[in-house]
């Protein structure tokens, strides 16, 4: 069955259309969510909540075959009213352990992905939605800025502004700092 006639039957009330069109979706949508909220609890919510708003607002969809960038959508408006709440609550930090890398290349990458993730998390939940719409999804920029529902141009402005923030960021990361005269600190 075509992913069409399974929104369609599931825009007609049929519950197992929508748990295939559902599971199908889940990993891409949780990877997306955790990349924008950078909370493991915050992303499912925000996932949860996003499939809710599907199955509720389904019969709703004009274009059967726009039902992944549709889904995307509810999923950025739900990471967005998560971000808005967790404004309210204290960060969490999760620490991954280095020993379950068996090679040096594996603890760099490690390091680099770290690097990559922190200058993702400077940037605005807006920003860093439409960086993970466009570079970890792979959507167009403007298939992204019509997720979002913001206008090409600004689309283009945001993810200007966020890469440059980003590289400032990590370029931040890189800079020596000033040794103390005699090269000890006191």
């Amino acid at each position: 069955m075509s992913g069409r006639e399974l929104v369609e039957r599931a825009q007609r009330g049929d519950h197992d259309a929508f748990a295939v069109l559902a599971t199908a979706a889940s990993a891409r949508l949780d990877a997306a969510a955790r990349l924008i909220l950078r909370d493991r609890e915050l992303a499912r919510d925000a996932v949860q909540n996003a499939l809710v708003r599907a199955w509720r607002d389904l019969p709703g969809l004009r274009d059967p075959d726009r039902f992944d960038a549709w889904l995307h959508r509810l999923l950025v408006n739900a990471c967005l009213d998560e971000a808005r709440r967790r404004r309210r609550r204290p960060a969490e930090v999760e620490m991954l352990s280095t020993a379950m890398f068996s090679t040096a290349g594996e603890v760099h990458h490690l390091a680099d992905r770290d690097l990559v993730e922190r200058a993702l998390g400077r940037l605005e939940p807006e920003n860093r939605a439409l960086v993970v719409l466009h570079y970890y999804l792979g959507y167009a920029v403007p298939d992204a800025a019509a997720s979002l529902g913001i206008s090409l141009p600004a689309a283009k402005s945001r993810l200007h502004r966020a890469l440059a923030a980003m590289r400032h960021a990590l370029t931040s990361e890189f800079t020596p700092t000033a040794e103390p005269e005699g090269g000890r600190i006191s």
